[in-house]
């Protein structure tokens, strides 16, 4: 068995520094949208890609796919979201065993009304701690990382 490959005291600064961010800054967005309109992180995402959809309806997979979670997951979403009047399933008139998710009236208000104080939020906590050239850098952070684990 080859030897591991430890991180360096560099790496592992960055390592416990991007883990401290992504897990401070998730539970302050989601207290804030929680607080003011009562959604989660990810419903909010789900309500988004919805409204950006044509028609606001996506099939169940390719939602799945887009906000990067299991299918058993956005089910269980879904589910609190059909609860809520904001979204409903619909079946696949081609495919008996395709479903669509579909924004209603209802979701997409409350997601217009949630986006000014969700894109506040986002700013306060992330960009406006940030200069023009570190947010260039985290975006192609991001898209290196996020390229790297699309190919594995």
């Amino acid at each position: 068995m080859d030897e591991p490959r430890w991180l360096s005291a560099q790496e592992m600064r960055a390592w416990r520094g991007y883990l401290g961010l992504v897990r401070l800054l998730d539970d302050r967005l989601n207290r804030d949208l929680q607080g003011e309109s009562g959604l989660t992180l990810a419903d909010y995402e789900i309500l988004v890609r919805l409204s950006e959809a044509p028609q606001r309806r996506l099939r169940m997979t390719e939602l799945a796919q887009g906000a990067m979670i299991s299918k058993s997951r956005l089910s269980h979403q879904m589910t609190r979201l059909e609860e809520r009047g904001l979204a409903r399933r619909e079946g696949c008139p081609t495919d008996r065993r395709g479903a669509f998710a579909v924004l209603s009236d209802a979701g997409f208000d409350v997601l217009a009304a949630a986006a000014p104080g969700h894109v506040a939020s986002v700013r306060h906590h992330l960009f406006d701690r940030l200069t023009s050239e570190q947010v260039e850098a985290l975006g192609k952070l991001s898209d290196a990382v996020i390229a790297g684990l699309g190919r594995e």
